[in-house]
């Protein structure tokens, strides 16, 4: 893949000292001296233990050649104080380390790395040009190629399409405090590709710093951004969807930063039809994925909360546990006992004298041709497999069985029991409470027809806004957080509490 140049910086001297070129570094101890411009550093951390392995850099010297630098961790400290992106260094005494094989920022074959006896200066005058940064740009199409292999990590340049899921018709609002909490935030970025026209939408996920670093950058212009460059970022396929996630070592650039963003940006200008091409309501259509894909997905250190599709096969509706609970009729979040009343356990409504109505929380076991799981069936989903509200249902069961007490708790209508063997399509929500480990059981928010096609990520929206409440109060079955984060929900709260003890499943208060 071609690189491309940016700016050259021109500074002059009288030194005639002798340097070595990086397209002559070889494996092994060298005495000579290279110089260089100090593109980009960062820290190199184990993924998993997150210790610290080293100070990793990227380094072009005047004749436009990029190798990559290595710092051991025992002595940043002796360089990064005088260590400034965008200066230029003298090196004396390094080593050809081999370039590691995998998630490579450089083509060389070897890493000049720091030991001993190296000694780093700023130059602040030089004789020649040495470029100011170089990119390695990947379009989709090698991308896909390179999909899950681990290989080199490469640039993308575009422009947005979608900005934490908002369209940049109006310029959209970032919740800090959110992207802080998740630290991440997703970007949909569309990439120009050969004659004039443009490739598939991809999405973007930055993270830590680089979504820090995207926010700064965002907020800071005056006029809403269009272009993007983020650098060396790593592939992944997601339900047979491609998405880029960025690495330690991403930088990110907008509009007007580098030479590429400018070119782009003028481009897009002389194009203002190309920005339409791609509808977003196409772009945020809901992933459809297998049950071993969604588990997959949940293991993945970059999961968020997300929906996905999954058509599988019922069967059985698990026993020994309630499934129903007692929610508010005005938001549907679960309901405690007061002194005289229902009080609304969601902060936003806080009904004090709420009127108490049955909703859905079956546990439901699954399968396809993959994996076999748990589904947890709320609200509206339940009604649309069985035909039939849960108040309905609990009602009709205490009218017929009128001998019945207040704890007695309702078994599973034959309603629930007839939907085994019959086989759906899912609308599934998977949050932090899976990615924790806490439960691998998965939120069902919708039933799909089985040749509907998917629908927009507007209709996700009206998920979240009928469904959420009532995940986030009906248990930690349902992959959402407890009422409260300093008290979980234990067992005994996660049955109907319509009465005076809400530890049990009771006669519930509750009106149709």
């Amino acid at each position: 893949m071609a690189m491309k140049r940016n700016g050259k910086s021109h500074v002059s001297s009288d030194s005639d000292e002798q340097f070595m070129s990086f397209k002559d570094v070889s494996l092994g101890p060298h005495e000579a001296q290279l110089r260089f411009r100090l593109i980009h550093f960062w820290e190199a951390r184990n993924p998993v233990k997150k210790t610290l392995i080293g100070l990793e850099m990227l380094l072009i010297d005047e004749q436009g050649t990029v190798i990559q630098g290595f710092i051991p961790p025992g002595r940043i400290k002796k360089y990064l104080p005088d260590m400034k992106r965008g200066s230029v260094y003298k090196l004396i005494n390094f080593y050809g380390s081999k370039n590691k094989p995998v998630y490579r920022v450089a083509d060389h074959l070897a890493t000049v790395s720091f030991t001993w006896n190296s000694e780093m200066s700023a130059l602040h005058e030089i004789p020649i040009s040495i470029d100011e940064d170089r990119f390695r740009f990947h379009s989709h199409e090698d991308f896909e190629t390179n999909c899950d292999l681990k290989g080199d990590l490469y640039d993308v340049v575009g422009h947005m399409k979608l900005v934490d899921g908002q369209t940049l018709i109006e310029r959209p609002i970032i919740d800090d405090v959110k992207i802080a909490t998740t630290r991440h935030i997703m970007i949909h970025v569309q990439s120009h590709e050969v004659y004039f026209c443009c490739g598939p939408v991809m999405k973007l996920y930055l993270w830590d710093q680089a979504a820090t670093d995207f926010i700064k950058k965002f907020n800071s212009c005056e006029n809403t951004p269009t272009v993007l460059l983020v650098t060396t970022v790593k592939t992944k396929r997601l339900g047979g969807t491609l998405a880029l996630t960025s690495m330690s070592s991403t930088w990110v650039f907008m509009d007007n930063d580098v030479q590429p963003t400018r070119n782009y940006l003028t481009w897009l200008g002389s194009n203002p039809e190309i920005a339409n091409q791609v509808s977003a309501d196409v772009i945020t259509k809901r992933e459809t994925l297998t049950i071993a894909d969604i588990f997959s997905y949940m293991s993945q250190e970059s999961a968020k909360d997300a929906f996905f599709e999954c058509t599988a096969t019922i069967d059985d509706v698990v026993h020994g546990s309630s499934w129903y609970y007692i929610g508010c009729s005005e938001c549907h979040s679960k309901v405690t006992k007061g002194t005289n009343s229902l009080i609304c356990t969601n902060a936003k409504c806080a009904k004090v004298n709420t009127t108490g109505v049955a909703q859905y929380r079956a546990k439901i076991s699954v399968y396809d041709n993959t994996e076999q799981a748990f589904f947890v069936l709320l609200g509206d989903a339940g009604r649309e497999l069985t035909g039939r509200h849960a108040s309905e249902l609990v009602s009709n069961y205490f009218e017929a069985n009128k001998s019945e007490g207040a704890d007695h708790e309702v078994p599973i209508p034959e309603a629930l029991i007839s939907i085994i063997g019959q086989t759906h399509k899912f609308c599934v929500k998977v949050t932090d409470h899976n990615f924790s480990g806490n439960t691998r059981a998965v939120t069902v928010t919708k039933i799909l027809p089985l040749d509907t096609p998917p629908p927009t990520e507007a209709s996700v929206g009206n998920d979240i806004g009928a469904t959420s409440e009532e995940a986030k109060h009906s248990g930690n079955d349902v992959c959402e957080p407890p009422t409260s984060r300093g008290d979980p929900a234990d067992e005994d709260s996660k049955r109907t509490c319509g009465s005076a003890d809400p530890g049990t499943a009771k006669r519930p208060r509750c009106g149709n």
